[in-house]
């Protein structure tokens, strides 16, 4: 995810020359209100190796939103669509859009039919698949996600359309595909900390036995495992990166809120693999 304003000032760069140690596809997710630097971040990411170009029209973030931004885009669906415009004609690479029902409640009362247009204008603006969550940007993530509304926008497009929103296990994400007739599932939330939620969705949808949830133990590996990862790439601010992640990661066993109070307040990348090594001992 590229801020394509903040890309031309020279910031995010790290992100773009990242692509070029990629094994497999990869897509760059772009956000701004500026068609012209919207394009211009697309043949970057374009001449980096990108894969697709999606488009950023959901996030609720305040700050990104109050600025035009994310899903602030869907106010000024013009806007938007210009923006769409532009880029599919700065690239030859595909161009997807990631958005929300609506803005605020009305969108998501009494039927789906402002939704359905919003996702039209971007199918017709050249948009080759949309990811939609199923709630408005007043909702953020609170409520319940309206998959009765993706079903209608899937049933109005003829791009692919990915539904999103409270796909938070194998089970779920059969339910969802049921409910909405989407062409898959985006998991958001509900893999942070639990990455392996990605493969056990994969397994169910493809008919094979579902992958155990991991250990405890195995959970607080995976976090020192990304924490030295992020030491590695980025030196002693790998912890301050590592540590919302290393929150969500090692839960479910006893102590464990105790344990995670502990390793926010670890000074140094040292001391917090102390006390992952310490607490793996504890629970073997």
């Amino acid at each position: 995810m590229v801020n394509a304003t903040s890309l031309e000032l020279g910031h995010g760069r790290l992100k773009m020359d990242g692509l070029q140690e990629e094994t497999g596809p990869i897509g760059v997710q772009l956000f701004d209100h500026h068609p012209d630097a919207m394009a211009d971040a697309a043949r970057r990411a374009a001449d980096a190796g990108a894969f697709l170009i999606d488009i950023n029209m959901g996030c609720p973030v305040r700050k990104i939103a109050r600025k035009g931004g994310g899903s602030g885009l869907i106010r000024d669906p013009d806007l938007a669509c210009r923006i769409v415009e532009t880029v599919v004609a700065a690239v030859g690479l595909p161009v997807t859009v990631k958005t929300r029902l609506g803005w605020c409640g009305e969108h998501n009362a009494g039927g789906a039919e402002a939704a359905v247009n919003w996702c039209r204008r971007l199918e017709a603006a050249g948009a080759r698949m949309l990811t939609l969550h199923g709630r408005t940007r007043e909702q953020r993530f609170s409520g319940t996600a309206n998959w009765n509304a993706i079903a209608a926008v899937k049933a109005a497009l003829n791009i692919p359309v990915i539904a999103n929103g409270d796909v938070n296990s194998p089970e779920e994400a059969l339910r969802c595909l049921r409910i909405t007739g989407a062409d898959g599932v985006m998991v958001g939330r509900g893999s942070m900390g639990a990455p392996w939620l990605v493969g056990q969705i994969d397994a169910a949808l493809s008919d094979r036995p579902i992958p155990a949830t991991p250990t405890p133990r195995a959970r607080l590996a995976l976090a020192k495992e990304q924490l030295l990862a992020l030491i590695e790439a980025r030196g002693d601010h790998g912890l301050l990166i590592a540590r919302k992640h290393m929150s969500w990661t090692c839960t479910g066993f006893h102590g464990a809120s105790q344990f995670r109070q502990q390793l926010m307040r670890a000074p140094t990348p040292t001391e917090a693999l102390h006390l992952l090594d310490q607490q793996m001992q504890r629970i073997e």
